[in-house]
């Protein structure tokens, strides 16, 4: 499992793994733009996802690229979450996120295949 990953390192995250290889002024006119960052609070989240592991710095041009996937992401912080709400049960996961919803007999045929999928 990759160490717990704030809100703010997975916006700079998103930015890296959208536009790799990219610049950390790059990253920073994109956060600007999309977070309302400013450059420090940037390059702060970019040293400490560096920090943790998350993304490799080449020079020249502080050039960021991720050395952990999205994927791998997901699947910590659902497991994460599952641990720490659901007392580790996917079951009681799965039981919450259907319990109040109305299901379509396709979305019902869909999770049935997923499951025996597995």
């Amino acid at each position: 499992m990759t160490p717990k990953m704030f809100d703010s390192e997975l916006k700079v995250m998103e930015l890296i793994w959208a536009y790799e290889p990219i610049s950390a002024k790059e990253l920073s006119i994109l956060a600007e733009k999309e977070f309302q960052w400013n450059k420090n609070t940037t390059y702060t989240v970019i040293k400490k996802i560096e920090a943790k592991g998350y993304i490799m710095r080449t020079d020249p041009g502080f050039v960021c690229s991720s050395l952990i996937s999205r994927e791998n992401v997901c699947r910590s912080e659902a497991q994460g979450l599952i641990d720490k709400l659901f007392g580790g049960s996917r079951k009681a996961l799965f039981s919450a996120l259907i319990e109040n919803e109305r299901l379509t007999q396709d979305e019902i045929e869909a999770l049935r295949a997923l499951i025996d999928k597995r």
